[in-house]
Formats: structure tokens, sequence, C-alpha cells
């Protein structure tokens, strides 16, 4: 075995030029396998961390302002705009459903913040304490307000670091205040950016009741933003005056048991479809988002696998072609072997080993290709990809495959040769 690797090794040697331009195939093959891999797994390891923060034993519902002529009722007329969830809703949810733990309504109008000179247009947010536990938000400075400061309705807020950067662009918000008409509110924290909700029920582009990332939000005490705003929220801007009434734009529903959650999510559709004659509410179950996603990874996963098949393919027919070449030109030295007694086996592993150490070769150089494109594309283009350990073995091991299952043809056929035929062969 030993004396025919080293005959295989000295062989692909005496032709480097052409080994490895018959490698190239398994290389390029084994080096898409893993970065395909990498920036698929990166992909779907984004879109589920996104999910998993809207929480996985929580049902979201928001709501969303229908089109002027749906449903009976139409309100086209009116001065004030009314929709969305209700006191009622949430009521009948908490004591209707049985294995809801939790409901924590909120509400968000738009208005400009203002500090000093600098002022910005984002988003109010009116929630309650337990609002950072239920989105699976986390503080980046200072506090959140407290249980007492929601009960006395006191004027603190809570910055995401969008908003403060952009109101505080060269200080600590902490401690300072921000105005809002002819409010005045005390940042006690500084949040980290909501993750953008990208996917709704369907898996189409949504936005809910709260903004991306990418815009400002200060967040109020429910009781406050009650206090100061009411029912019915007026806006005057450039001329247009806009009116509506909307008791809470979000609910969070807290399933107690995640296996439940999905029962617990129609339970809640078939509850609201029957209090709202318009679908002016949305309910978003971010479980139901995560099993979708894992399916939608499975089916990429399988597509990038059959790209990356066919370029091995490609490699292996290039591996077997150029064998049979080599056969064609090695007759008479094949010949010789089997005239000073070498078995058709001896023949058949002296081919085959060429043929594995040319695509191991391969394979290994295009293992380090593979791990240094998805490097590469996560420095330069910011893209997130994720490096299984598992995906490198895979890649070679096909690799290896590849040669065994190209080059047994080749041996085979050098191995049924004549001797006398073989020796006639000028």
């Amino acid at each position: 075995m030993w004396r025919s690797i080293v005959l295989g090794s000295k062989s692909i040697w005496l032709h480097k030029l052409r080994s490895m331009l018959t490698a190239l195939g398994v290389v390029f093959g084994v080096a898409s396998v893993v970065a395909m891999l990498a920036i698929g797994e990166g992909a779907s390891h984004e879109a589920q961390e996104q999910i998993r923060k809207l929480g996985s034993q929580n049902v979201i519902l928001e709501s969303v302002k229908p089109p002027d002529n749906q449903g009976p009722g139409q309100q086209t007329r009116s001065m004030v705009i009314e929709y969305g969830l209700t006191t009622r809703d949430i009521n009948q949810i908490r004591q209707t459903i049985p294995g809801v733990s939790i409901v924590v309504p909120s509400r968000m109008i738009s208005e400009y913040l203002w500090n000093e000179s600098n002022n910005l247009d984002a988003s109010i947010l009116g929630v309650l304490p337990i609002y950072p536990e239920m989105r699976n938000r986390h503080l980046v400075s200072g506090r959140f307000f407290t249980e007492v400061e929601f009960g006395d309705r006191i004027p603190v807020c809570v910055l995401n670091q969008t908003a403060a950067s952009r109101l505080f662009p060269l200080a600590t918000p902490v401690g300072k205040s921000v105005r809002v008409r002819g409010f005045y509110y005390r940042v006690v924290g500084v949040i980290e950016d909501e993750s953008q909700r990208s996917t709704g029920e369907d898996g189409a582009s949504k936005t809910g009741g709260t903004k991306s990332n990418s815009t400002g939000q200060m967040i109020i005490p429910f009781s406050t933003l009650m206090d100061h705003y009411g029912d019915t929220f007026f806006r005057f801007r450039s001329g247009s005056f806009e009116a509506e009434k909307v008791e809470f734009h979000e609910a969070i529903v807290r399933v107690h048991d995640v296996d439940a959650v999905m029962t617990r999510a129609d339970a809640i559709r078939h509850l609201l479809a029957r209090n709202h004659p318009r679908e002016d509410y949305r309910v978003t179950v971010p479980i139901e988002l995560l099993r979708q996603a894992e399916r939608t990874k499975r089916i990429f996963s399988i597509v990038l696998g059959s790209i990356a098949a066919i370029s091995l393919l490609v490699g292996g027919i290039g591996i077997m072609n150029i064998m049979l070449a080599s056969v064609t030109e090695r007759t008479r030295e094949i010949g010789i072997r089997r005239a000073l007694g070498a078995r058709q086996t001896d023949i058949v592993l002296q081919f085959l080993i060429e043929t594995v150490l040319l695509a191991g070769a391969g394979g290994v150089i295009g293992v380090v290709l593979g791990l240094g494109i998805p490097m590469a594309i996560s420095h330069f283009a910011g893209v997130t990809t994720v490096i299984k350990a598992w995906a490198p073995t895979l890649a070679f091991s096909i690799s290896v495959f590849t040669g065994i299952a190209f080059g047994i043809y080749p041996a085979m056929r050098a191995a049924k040769m004549n001797p006398v035929e073989a020796l006639r062969h000028e």
C-alpha cells in the first residue's frame, strides 16, 4: 500500500501543472460547499435570533389602520379615526383564555423630541415597567422606570440608542431632560435599538406598532402617556391635521407553556375576529415565525447543497477524463508491470490511489479557500456567516468520495488490459 502511495505521489508530481488543473474542479466545488453552508447558516442564524428576541412564549397583537372603505361602520366622514385593540379585547383575553400569564398593552404616538436645538421625529411608546423583559431588550446605561414612577405618573423616559445619539451627540443623556411639546421628561436610561421586525405571519415585510431600529424611540410610563395625551391623539404638522383614537397600539400576551402557544394564538385570533368586524389588528406568533424560518433554512440548504454538488460532479468528471488519458499514455508501463507479476488488483489500487490523492489534495485546498471566503464576506460586506465544525469535514469527505467514485472506471479499465497488447503499445 505504502509503495503504491509513493508511486502515485511521484506520478502526480511529474505532471504538476496537469494535476493542478485537474484538481481545480474539486477545489472550487469544496470551497463552494463550505462557503455556501457558512452563508446559509449565517442568514438563518440572524433571522432566528431576531425572532427569538420577540419571545418564544409571546403572542404579539398589533393595531393596524384599516383601509377607509373596509367593512361595515365606515368612518370616512368622521374627523377622528378609531381602530385597533381595545380594553375589552385585553380583558377578554385575560379572563377567558386559560394559560395566559401576562398581558402587556402599550400605546405609541409620533412626535418631535427636543434637546435644546437638536430635534428628532420619533415614536413615543407608553408601556409597563415589565416591557424590557417581555421584549428581550437590554439597557445600555441607566435604568428602566419603576413601578412607583409608573403608579405616580412621573414624567421619566428611556431613550433608544438612535434617539440618544441624535439628541445628545456629545453628552450622556441620563439625568438630562427631553422636551415634547410643553412636557419635559427626565432621561433615566438608554435602551438598545429594537431589532427590525422584518417578517410577519405570511412572511411578507411588515411594520408593526413599534418602529424599526433605524428610528428614534422614547419609552415612557403608560400612565404618563395617557395623562399627557389622552385616548385621542391630535397632530398638526405641515398644514395637515390628524386625529386618531387607538386604545392600544400593541399588546404582548405571554403564554405559560411554550407548547400551548399555538393553540392560545388561535383562540386569540378567534376572539379578535368576533370583536372586530374590520380587520384592524394583526397577530404575530414568534414561535410560528421561528418554525417557518427553520423550514426556509432546510430548503435553502438543499438548494445550496445541490449547487455545490453540481460543482463537485463537474470536478469529478474532469478527474475521470484526465485519468482515462493517463491510462492510455501509460499503457506500456501497465503492460510491463503485469509482465513482472503485478495483479489486476495492484493496477486498480495504483490508479485509484492517484485519483484519491488528486481529489484529496483538491479537497484540502478547497477547505482552506472555503474557510477564507466567509471571513472575507463578513469583513468587507458585514454579512453574518457561521462556519459549523462539521462543514469542512463533510466537504473534504465528499471530495475523497468523489475521487473514489470517478476513479474506479479508469482504474478498472487499466487493470483489464491484456499484458501482451499493452507491451506492444507504442
